[in-house]
């Protein structure tokens, strides 16, 4: 199709407008460098978000317009922020046969960071190189020196929860007061204090404090619909929108990258997009490029980028892009606690979590059969209901009318919820490449996956649960036959076949998004995220198997086109920019080398302030 092309040449094109994308923008522009911003997706507007909005005043209850999310349907902005989920229509992906993976894909200004859990932890100093920790995966070719400084800058500017713990890892970092712990939050502190573990102020990306022209929180507990004040932090109206105040940025919104156009010495010097407004073509000439597009479009873009001096794809060289995908470890378990009875209802609204629990074992890892470790998500409290609540008790309690109404009151508030987040270690059989036959609506080649956990993980996940109810039973906890879950977003098969489970159906999870019935869900994402994808994205239950997410299900994919050293082995360099390509950088988690048990966000930023201002001093120099 022909294509129309501007001949303006932009100092930088980005990909992309969430964590990453949201962090060049913002940092270019205050640098007074010029920026088009392509974002897959619409504009977002501040009138979108739904906070303080009931569910009766949406239809069906905030399920979507048409009532979407009864059939695991998305639900766009009917109730939350979220605008994507893993089947979007015209927009599929493969997974191999005989494997299981769930992609979640965001699409508008900001993607995930509208409604993600804000979970805010630095990665620690034995994390950047736990190759030569334990002779397992890679090396990064920073340390933690490298990027503290940046993690300062990210927290200064966003604004993060936390108390000072001098805890080796979980590194402190630059905190805002944490809000005071709940009801549910104290006994679980108690709880793990008798286990010899130390359960301390959650992380979140929340500012308690006025910061930057944005108000401290409210605590109105609505951060997964968007925060109308900006008080916690979203890469739309944290960053994007300030830095197009300055008058250098450009948004593009509704635009589908379809390739990286090079020159004849291989350098990039255009992007091809969709506007899927009309399906027209269009191309934007670019001095720099940046891909911050999340670490598997990131991938799928660069593979999809053939040219004579590239055959393999752009900055594909070592044939690593899409290599090495990495998910964090989920699995959770959610009992209820007979101390919670009987409680006077009060509002426990906040941020999100209150209290979590760093791996406390880093240095006793000898009497561990996995390697590296896990953190711990606390769940619980008067959340807002929502559609799937009490799903539950429904299911549970026979009967209608007053007993039943009785029954959910009864059991509102007395759950308690752990979920864990652990690290993957990098594995040849978790991959993503495009699929040789099948494509997108507007023609353009998808992903195929491969994914396998090793046995490192299933025991990971195995002292998990044997963790979660040795705490929950500390409390006096009662804890359902079969209880455990993956814990994802779409738990694996074997867990959602164990239906509906007492104690299952926490109002509030730990998590700021809005609930879905699913522990840590955003709203509008199927439980069988992925199912019905071509090419068998399904597994047999095994009785044997450890209630682990499926692949994906957490949302934390990372990898793919990871920096390293060397140019045979790695696309990147330390700076995130392509061995092959001096003008082509990567600001998402497509970057990382492996994947620590802390969520990827804060290293996300951290990593892309880093980048901005590497490429803002190499354009000075005329490097690039």
């Amino acid at each position: 199709m022909p294509q129309v092309s501007s001949t303006t040449v932009h100092d930088v094109v980005v990909i992309g407008s969430g964590a990453g994308g949201g962090t060049m923008t913002n940092v270019l522009a205050n640098m007074g460098i010029s920026v088009l911003l392509l974002e897959a997706g619409p504009m977002l507007s501040i009138s979108d978000l739904k906070e303080h909005m009931w569910p009766y005043n949406l239809p069906h209850r905030g399920a979507g317009p048409k009532g979407q999310l009864y059939f695991s349907q998305p639900t766009g902005f009917s109730y939350s922020a979220t605008f994507g989920g893993a089947q979007l229509e015209g927009e599929p992906y493969t997974v191999a046969p005989g494997n299981d993976f769930s992609w979640f894909r965001s699409r508008v200004l900001g993607g995930r960071t509208n409604h993600y859990g804000r979970v805010t932890l630095r990665m620690a100093d034995y994390d950047f190189k736990p190759r030569s920790t334990d002779g397992l995966g890679f090396d990064w070719p920073i340390s933690y020196q490298d990027i503290a400084p940046y993690y300062d800058k990210a927290e200064r500017f966003i604004g993060v929860t936390g108390s000072i713990e001098n805890i080796r890892s979980a590194p402190d970092g630059i905190f805002n007061p944490p809000a005071p712990l709940r009801a549910h939050d104290v006994l679980v502190q108690r709880a793990c204090a008798k286990n010899g573990i130390r359960a301390v102020a959650a992380r979140q990306a929340v500012t308690t404090v006025p910061r930057n022209g944005r108000p401290a929180c409210h605590y109105c507990g609505q951060c997964g619909r968007g925060c109308t004040t900006a008080s916690n932090y979203a890469a739309s109206y944290v960053q994007i929108f300030p830095a197009m105040k300055t008058g250098k940025v450009q948004v593009v919104a509704n635009a589908m990258a379809r390739e990286l156009i090079t020159d004849p010495t291989g350098k990039v010097t255009a992007v091809s997009y969709v506007d899927k407004t009309d399906g027209s073509e269009k191309q934007v000439r670019c001095r720099t490029v940046v891909l911050a597009a999340s670490a598997c479009e990131s991938a799928r873009l660069l593979l999809n980028s053939k040219s004579s001096a590239h055959p393999q794809g752009l900055a594909n060289s070592s044939g690593k892009v899409g290599r090495y995908l990495m998910d964090t470890v989920g699995s959770s378990l959610t009992a209820t606690v007979p101390a919670l009875s009987g409680m006077p209802h009060y509002n426990s609204d906040g941020y999100g979590s209150h209290l979590y629990v760093p791996w406390w074992m880093s240095d006793r890892h000898k009497e561990l059969n996995f390697p590296r470790g896990y953190h711990i998500e606390v769940g619980g409290g008067y959340g807002m209901p929502g559609v799937n609540s009490f799903i539950g008790v429904v299911n549970r309690v026979e009967g209608y009318g007053l007993s039943l109404k009785q029954a959910i009151r009864d059991d509102y508030g007395i759950s308690v919820n752990l979920s864990g987040r652990g690290e993957m270690i990098p594995n040849e059989k978790s991959y993503c490449e495009i699929d040789p036959e099948v494509k997108d609506r507007w023609g353009i080649p998808v992903l195929r996956f491969h994914w396998e956990w090793s046995d490192h993980e299933l025991n990971q996940v195995r002292h998990m649960q044997t963790t979660f109810r040795a705490i929950l039973e500390a409390m006096g906890g009662r804890i359902p036959t079969g209880g455990g879950r993956g814990g994802g977003r779409g738990a694996t098969p074997a867990a959602t076949a164990m239906g509906a489970q007492p104690g299952q159906q926490a109002p509030q999870t730990g998590q700021a998004g809005p609930q879905t019935g699913l522990p840590n869900a955003p709203g509008g994402q199927p439980s069988s995220a992925g199912s019905g994808q071509r090419g068998g994205n399904t597994q047999a239950a095994d009785s044997n198997r450890p209630p682990i997410s499926r692949g994906g299900a957490i949302i934390h994919e990372v990898g793919t086109v990871r920096m390293g050293e060397d140019p045979g082995t790695s696309p990147l360099n330390k700076f995130c920019q392509a061995h092959d390509v001096k003008n082509l950088f990567v600001a998402d988690a497509a970057p990382f080398v492996s994947n620590a048990d802390k969520n990827p966000t804060h290293t996300i930023i951290a990593l892309a302030w880093r980048t901005a201002e590497y490429l803002a001093e190499e354009m000075r120099r005329g490097n690039v």
